[in-house]
């Protein structure tokens, strides 16, 4: 009887070790963690965001990234340019959201004019994106973040402006992207991209003619392309895009 008693307690005793080491398995692996920019562009010189952290917020709790602070030209980013701001390690696999912390040197210039950017909400509690990842140990685990200057300038009756940012997070894992060039090159043009669904995504062409759209669920497109007068707008339709690939647009002849 007592050998029955001492062998179930040491069977109970391994169970639990068992258990205790599958609860504390996600803390023996690292993650290395990467957040990447890039914009949407809009009409202006520059917009200028004054970055000053980034915080994820998961299964590890809160944990502030070693992060390049300073002010970041949106319109430098556009047509699949990205840039990273921040690149650490984490100790857990699981990230629920993303928090952007702006500070105070925020602008946008029109038509070679510098006007500040008021920013109340974002300074007080930062940007709270929604992304819900699972991280791969030993991977270069990352997010990009689109931010949409366009629609994140808000013109005030007073002749000032404000920031209210629109953004979205793109997983490179779960999405595809739309590459094209246009002809000629040098010809200044918007490219806007739509879904089957009417989702809209756009971008600039870029100085040597190429454009690139990333973070594009799979799903068929249109492209259309409208250029700087005299040239018209080109739409190319029925374009396929795959997790994981890179849709190639045949080139674009302006007319």
């Amino acid at each position: 009887m007592k050998k029955a008693i001492l062998l179930l307690a040491v069977l109970f005793s391994f169970s639990i070790a068992v258990v205790s080491c599958d609860d504390n398995d996600d803390t023996q692996k690292s993650y290395p963690y990467s957040v990447r920019l890039t914009d949407a562009p809009g009409p202006y010189d520059e917009v200028n965001i004054d970055i000053q952290g980034v915080e994820i917020i998961g299964n590890g709790g809160n944990v502030m990234l070693s992060t390049t602070t300073g002010i970041y030209d949106l319109l430098e980013l556009s047509s699949g340019v990205e840039t990273t701001i921040s690149n650490d390690t984490l100790f857990s696999s699981k990230i629920n959201q993303v928090r952007l912390i702006l500070g105070t040197e925020n602008t946008v210039v029109i038509d070679g004019v510098t006007y500040p950017l008021e920013t109340p909400s974002a300074q007080q509690s930062g940007l709270k994106l929604l992304v819900n990842q699972t991280l791969e140990p030993g991977a270069q685990n990352s997010i990009l973040i689109d931010f949409d200057a366009n629609k994140s300038i808000v013109v005030n009756g007073n002749g000032t402006y404000s920031l209210k940012p629109v953004l979205r997070t793109i997983d490179l894992s779960t999405t595809g992207t739309i590459e094209g060039t246009i002809s000629p090159v040098g010809t200044m043009a918007t490219v806007e991209v739509t879904s089957s669904t009417g989702e809209t995504y756009y971008t600039n062409v870029k100085d040597d003619g190429t454009f690139k759209i990333l973070g594009l669920p799979a799903d068929t497109y249109s492209v259309t392309i409208t250029p700087e007068e005299p040239f018209l707008p080109v739409t190319v339709t029925d374009i396929d895009v795959v997790v994981g690939e890179i849709s190639i647009v045949a080139e674009i002849i302006l007319e």
